[in-house]
């Protein structure tokens, strides 16, 4: 594709790329995209080769052609200042003016070149004569002034108030400058063309420029025609004339071997997409994009997961996409797709590899590559690897080109779903198992179409700003589609654990139920929330899991892209104001089996601070927090090392609060494991309703037990006795610690 002289014909021959051909599906054959005769009729590409033929195209396609040479010239161009070693673009000089016998002009292309290269090559002439012209502008001709006009005397001064000099009131060869470097401006305005103008006119711009181009422009040269004598004026003039006169012939040379060619069009059309969408393959990690089996992303680029939310990027995912330079409509071929996923299955590999293998495998400098590329994607774990161990959505896509019937640049819709023969978007899935959405198998794959004239337009002017709204408003449509697919094949729900039951624990007790249809999509400083996913046409199938699931977790159906946080509130709330009720079906633990086990009794303040003890918390899991002393620290009441805290072995924690003299009211929980440190800031980010300062040592349990009912007022008392005879003081509602054989004396039989 591209453009080049032909001396055997005396003219230029532009080739057209092949996304302006289409299948006839009733003669199997090729014809112009939004071409048809008089009849309605079909054009094929062999009808138009004869000048006679060429009759069969309307005004509007001759028209778009002998433009459109100019917008391949500028997309081939810019491509080639950017890879100039590429071997897929071959490229000398186009024809430009010179002496010699003139020959019609086919392409605006031609006249576009030439007069870029008259102002490269007659700066110096131009400046000269611009020069010449203003030169004495500002030097009093006294003899006319005196004899033309009249003077003032005053204290025998004489005055002329209107004073004569050189410049004339019409300048007809500065008139054609200002109307060249006006052409320039607007190549350069409207084709992305930089070339430079060196002169301070007053320059025809915006809507009487257009006039000019609708005749004005034409029409005023030939009034001025008769004023050039020079032969750089001449040909000044030959030139703006031939670009408001689209068949005016200029001069040529007729012996030039020059070209401009791309043999692999599909290279370039592949960077124009990259440039526009994907992420550049210079600023992407190695073994991402080009993978170590040997095959090479076309487009990648990282974005806000498809389960995060819009309005917070806290989730990153990986966009997989690849470049069809197909003839319009054409079909994805079966080895494209199964590619595809292949690409995205190595994608999903490497990241585990980044995360979650060690760097003993590795020299020095690979390891420091790591620790970089950890860094930078620190935000995208494909893995939830911690808790649901499912797998984020990796959004694949195809993009190939379409033009529209009347050959706009710049439409409404610059790119659209790809729809097939039945009318339906093309979007395949690939699973293991089809009622699991977050499993590492399940890969969506969508097709998008986009108007090549536009990718033409935005490449070739190369404009930073209108690539980069481009860029932003295509990804979104990406994301939103590919949600939209999900959507039409799974409910989406989220989910939360009800106060007083773990979540994490339930999720890892039915593993097998749940993987690959739970995932937590947010992270360490977010809420703790499960996206659920059932499949839409296994509803009934799956609805008993559904009401058991129900039991345990608040659960409201939640499209991807909401804020599950927003969505749940309500239903929270709610269950916030009822009062905190002890199951009568608790799990007895009998402490005589083995009387050594530790027993922590601590103190909470408020009817909030057992809700965020039950699970109200961003971890949805049973905790309870006491101060922890660190070395160096200013040493707080109560507070003791995490040392201390692990030589009491404690198993079960007995809550109480105040009043407990009266309402005999306490709980009892199994410790599940402990976290040793939990930092300030990491302690505020846990919604912990009373005020934070210095570090905590965190109780993790997995139920609330009973151990049988205990004199817990007696107990109490006698519990503050010998704290204080060991560590000679008590603050009210510090933690105590006893044993399962101190505990069973206050037990009721």
């Amino acid at each position: 594709m591209g453009y080049f002289y032909n001396p055997h014909l005396h003219d230029c021959v532009f080739i057209l790329p092949k996304v302006l051909l289409r299948d006839d599906s009733k003669t199997k054959k090729e014809v112009l995209a939004g071409v048809k005769l008089p009849t309605g009729e079909n054009v094929y590409p062999e009808q138009i080769l004869t000048p006679k033929g060429q009759k069969i195209l309307s005004k509007e396609y001759r028209k778009f052609i002998y433009e459109f040479s100019v917008w391949v010239y500028r997309a081939l161009n810019v491509f080639y200042q950017a890879n100039k070693t590429s071997k897929a673009i071959l490229y000398k000089h186009l024809p430009q003016t010179g002496r010699g016998k003139r020959q019609c002009a086919n392409t605006y292309l031609d006249i576009v070149l030439s007069l870029i290269k008259f102002n490269q090559e007659n700066y110096n002439y131009m400046l000269f004569t611009i020069k010449n012209l203003h030169r004495g502008n500002n030097k009093i001709n006294w003899i006319r002034t005196v004899s033309h006009s009249s003077a003032i005397v005053q204290n025998d001064d004489c005055v002329y108030l209107n004073l004569v000099n050189k410049k004339r009131i019409i300048n007809y060869e500065e008139e054609l400058f200002i109307i060249f470097y006006s052409i320039l401006n607007y190549l350069n305005s409207a084709y992305g063309f930089h070339t430079p103008i060196n002169v301070q006119y007053d320059l025809i711009t915006g809507k009487q420029f257009q006039q000019y181009l609708n005749g004005i422009g034409k029409m005023r040269l030939m009034q001025i025609k008769y004023k050039y004598f020079s032969d750089k004026s001449l040909q000044l003039w030959d030139l703006c004339y031939a670009f408001f006169d689209n068949l005016h012939k200029i001069a040529i040379n007729a012996n030039a071997q020059e070209y401009m060619l791309a043999k692999n069009f599909n290279i370039i059309f592949e960077a124009m997409i990259d440039e526009l969408i994907g992420t550049s393959h210079n600023n992407i990690p190695k073994g991402l994009a080009d993978q170590k089996d040997g095959k090479r992303v076309d487009h990648i680029y990282t974005d806000l997961a498809l389960t995060s939310i819009d309005s917070q990027v806290n989730r990153e995912v990986y966009y997989i996409g690849d470049s069809k330079y197909y003839k319009n409509g054409h079909l994805v071929t079966s080895e494209s797709i199964y590619k595809q996923y292949t690409y995205a299955r190595n994608v999903i590999q490497w990241n585990i590899n980044l995360f979650l293998s060690d760097d003993t495998a590795y020299d020095e400098e690979d390891k420091q590559s790591r620790r970089e590329d950890r860094e930078r994607f620190k935000n995208i774990h494909l893995q939830d690897s911690n808790v649901t161990e499912g797998y984020d959505v990796i959004p694949n896509f195809f993009i190939s080109a379409f033009v529209y019937d009347d050959h706009k640049y710049n439409a409404t819709e610059n790119i659209r779903k790809h729809i097939n023969g039945r009318g339906e978007h093309c979007t395949k899935v690939s699973y293991q198992f089809p009622d699991r959405l977050f499993d590492r198998d399940t890969l969506f794959l969508s097709q998008y179409d986009v108007n090549f004239l536009y990718v033409i337009y935005l490449y070739a002017r190369n404009k930073i700003n209108e690539k980069a709204i481009w860029k932003k408003q295509v990804r979104e449509i990406f994301r939103n589609e590919i949600r939209e697919v999900i959507q039409s094949e799974y409910k989406i729900y989220a989910m939360r654990a009800r106060l007083g039951v773990d979540g994490v624990l339930y999720l890892q007790q039915h593993f097998y139920e749940l993987n690959g249809r739970v995932f937590q999509p947010y992270g360490e400083n977010r809420e703790m929330y499960f996206a659920y996913a059932r499949p839409q046409k296994r509803l009934a199938e799956t609805a008993k899991q559904f009401e058991e699931l129900n039991k345990v977790f608040f659960i409201e159906e939640c499209n991807m892209g909401k804020d599950p946080k927003t969505v749940l509130q309500a239903t929270i709330d709610k269950d916030l104001q009822q009062p905190v009720i002890t199951s009568p079906w608790l799990t007895m633990h009998y402490l005589e089996r083995d009387l050594t086990r530790g027993i922590l009794v601590g103190y909470y303040k408020s009817k909030e601070q057992l809700q965020w003890i039950l699970g109200n918390n961003d971890k949805g899991s049973l905790i309870y927090n006491v101060r922890l002393q660190v070395k160096g620290e200013e040493l707080r009441d109560g507070s003791h090392t995490a040392g201390f805290y692990d030589s009491k072995k404690v198993q079960f924690v007995i809550l109480y609060t105040d009043d407990v003299e009266k309402t005999e009211e306490y709980h009892v929980f199994h410790v599940k494991d402990t976290a040793k440190k939990v930092t300030e800031e990491r302690m505020r980010g846990t919604w912990y309703p009373s005020e934070v300062k210095g570090n905590y040592f965190f109780y993790r349990f997995d139920e609330e037990v009973t151990i049988g009912r205990l004199k817990i007022t007696e107990l109490l008392r006698n519990l503050k006795v010998k704290h204080l005879e060991q560590f000679g003081s008590y603050t009210e509602g510090e933690p105590m610690f006893t044993t399962a054989e101190v505990v069973l004396k206050y037990r009721v039989n």
